[in-house]
């Protein structure tokens, strides 16, 4: 018994209520695969830390020992030890930048492969209901928004809190009460920052939702189709005004990102850059009290630890806040992550090797949501290389009919069989080399018409593409071309005609030599001289397949082994051509054009 299939429907808005947290330890997970080399950055971090704390000790020395004592020798190395501290830290800070920058585009990748092969395997239904601006912005503004997070806090983190803590130990063991000193604000300066983060996350979130909007609107508005439908209708102004408007937005978005708990910030800075003189002050104040003396290389190597404090202290309170935004970031990229998928692959398929091409639809119901099915108990069979045509008046089930056989989705109840295997149980590959679907809405990608033929097929060679643009009628059309096979076919392949984009979209399913066939309202969008150019690569197309097609145009239906007629998402007749013509019945209706029809039959 098959689980209940449950539509995905769109999250609803999440208007007035927070976001809900994102799991750390969830962002730590993606770092797992690449812990090893995690583990020899912080090996370069620890060693990079211990040696930069090492030239304030070296500083004492100098001045303290060798330059008093006029030892020049010692002078000498203590300042080559100096020089060597430098170029150590600076060597080890190179290949930690390395491993790190490589272990975050590591991440980045898989976080771009894991959102695009999740959206691959989503059902129609999603991208219905989603702008696909808004899915291209998830993948290039919010992953790419994390670059700087993930490629270099983790390091930064590591780096400067290794940093902080020697530099704390080293000043403690020159004087502890300068040190109390030094780090009396602390905990205020952590305050801030954490207030700065929170408001910045609010902010990011904010603005790379209204990222996606400005980029759903560049993608819906400045595609070829956009660009004919805003200049015919005269919109082009007020699309560019929409767009200013929605930009203007996001100009405020950044503003506030970039100078959000800046002056804070700034506070935190002035006060640690102004600690050597506090802390030549107190020194001061406890000498003249009679306190303990410090010695000059003492007091001099303190603040120069001091000041190496300071970087690391800023970079972390920093590093915080960064993370804090980001947190918006990888939120936005979980949602997408997190998507339910309701069409899998099963986990143990079965084989296939050899497709007849028998399709049965066994007592099929699909609903696309609550309320009345768009097919509800339909019973067919299609014997291998046999031709079924599935007519009916708009809005029958007749394209949901044949989106089934391919699992562009899966029935609600029932089955769909090939070769009585329920399509469920198949692999997706098998699938799709069994079924072949062409539709009214043809798809070609802005590259050459050979690349876009071998789509179907890599491996097909220059004559096998010749030989299924032939077969298509479109090979003397493509020859004729300045460029031949190479010619670029513009986006969509706005390049070409309707029925020559058809007749090149049905020379890669040639290619691909399916042993199914959906001709889904192929022809329906085409006048009746390129229909008929058409309607004959399909004839070619069609023979000795499994042919299940759907059509408006009646003329393209009448040689069909059996013709089904829906409506309601029922079957209301079943028969020949002649045999429902003789009945007098709703399919005589259809092909008179007989407005009755438009009434839904009666269950």
């Amino acid at each position: 018994m098959r689980p209940e299939r449950i539509s995905w429907t769109p999250p609803p808005a999440a208007a007035g209520r927070p976001p809900d947290p994102v799991d750390i330890r969830r962002i730590l997970r993606l770092f797992v695969p690449y812990r090893g080399r995690i583990a020899l950055v912080a090996l370069l971090v620890g060693a990079s830390a211990l040696v930069s704390v090492a030239s304030p000790f070296l500083l004492r020395e100098i001045l303290d020992t060798a330059i008093p004592e006029g030892r020049t020798g010692l002078l000498g190395l203590l300042a080559a030890g100096m020089i060597l501290t430098a170029v150590l830290t600076g060597v080890l800070g190179v290949l930690q930048t390395l491993i790190s920058t490589t272990v975050g585009q590591r991440v980045m990748h898989d976080l771009r492969t894991g959102v695009y092969a999740r959206l691959q395997r989503m059902p129609l239904a999603f991208f219905t209901h989603t702008r696909g601006g808004e899915v291209q912005s998830r993948i290039a503004n919010d992953i790419g928004g994390m670059q700087a997070t993930v490629t270099s806090t983790a390091t930064s983190l590591v780096s400067n809190l290794t940093a902080v803590v020697a530099t704390v130990v080293a000043m403690v063991a020159l004087d502890w009460r300068l040190t109390v000193v030094s780090l009396l604000l602390l905990p205020v300066f952590v305050g801030i920052s954490r207030r700065v983060g929170r408001e910045r996350e609010r902010i990011t979130s904010a603005r790379q939702k209204q990222m996606a909007v400005l980029s759903a609107t560049v993608t819906e508005s400045l595609s070829v189709s956009g660009i004919l439908l805003g200049r015919t209708m005269g919109r082009s102004d007020s699309l560019t005004r929409t767009f200013a408007q929605e930009s203007e937005r996001l100009v405020e978005l950044e503003i506030r990102a970039g100078t959000a708990g800046r002056w804070r910030m700034s506070v935190i800075g002035i006060v640690m850059a102004a600690m050597p003189a506090l802390l030549y002050w107190a020194a001061g104040i406890a000498l003249h009290q009679g306190g303990a003396p410090l010695s000059l290389g003492t007091l001099v190597a303190f603040v120069t630890l001091q000041q190496g404090l300071f970087r690391p202290t800023v970079s972390l309170l920093s590093t915080g806040v960064d993370m804090r935004t980001s947190l918006a970031l990888f939120r936005r990229v979980f949602e997408y992550l997190d998507l339910p998928v309701d069409i899998t692959e099963p986990a143990e398929p079965v084989p296939l090797p050899r497709v007849r091409g028998e399709v049965r639809f066994e007592k099929v119901t699909f609903a696309y949501g609550p309320g009345r099915p768009t097919l509800d108990g339909v019973d067919i069979t299609v014997p291998a290389g046999a031709t079924l045509a599935v007519v009916g008046p708009t809005g029958s089930g007749k394209s949901t009919l044949g989106a089934l056989v391919p699992r562009l989705y899966d029935v609600t109840g029932g089955r769909v069989t090939l070769d009585g295997v329920d399509v469920r149980d198949l692999d997706f590959d098998t699938l799709a080399r069994a079924v072949g679907v062409v539709s009214q809405e043809t798809y070609l990608f802005h590259a050459s018409v050979a690349d876009n033929l071998r789509f179907a097929r890599p491996d097909a060679t220059d004559a096998e593409i010749e030989a299924a643009a032939r077969a298509a009628q479109i090979h003397d059309h493509v020859a004729a071309l300045p460029d031949g096979y190479d010619t670029l076919v513009g986006e969509r392949g706005h390049r070409f005609s309707g029925g020559e984009k058809q007749r090149l979209a049905i020379a890669r399913t040639i290619l691909r030599d399916p042993p199914v066939l959906i001709l889904d309202e192929a022809t329906s969008a085409l006048d009746t001289r390129t229909e008929q150019a058409v309607q004959t690569a399909l004839d070619t197309l069609s023979a000795g397949r499994t042919t299940i097609t759907i059509a408006h145009r009646l003329s393209t239906v009448r040689d069909a082994d059996e013709i089904v007629v829906l409506d309601g998402g029922r079957i209301a007749e079943r028969g020949t051509h002649e045999e429902l013509l003789g009945r007098d019945g709703r399919y005589a209706a259809l092909t008179r054009g007989d407005e009755r029809t438009k009434a839904p039959l009666t269950p």
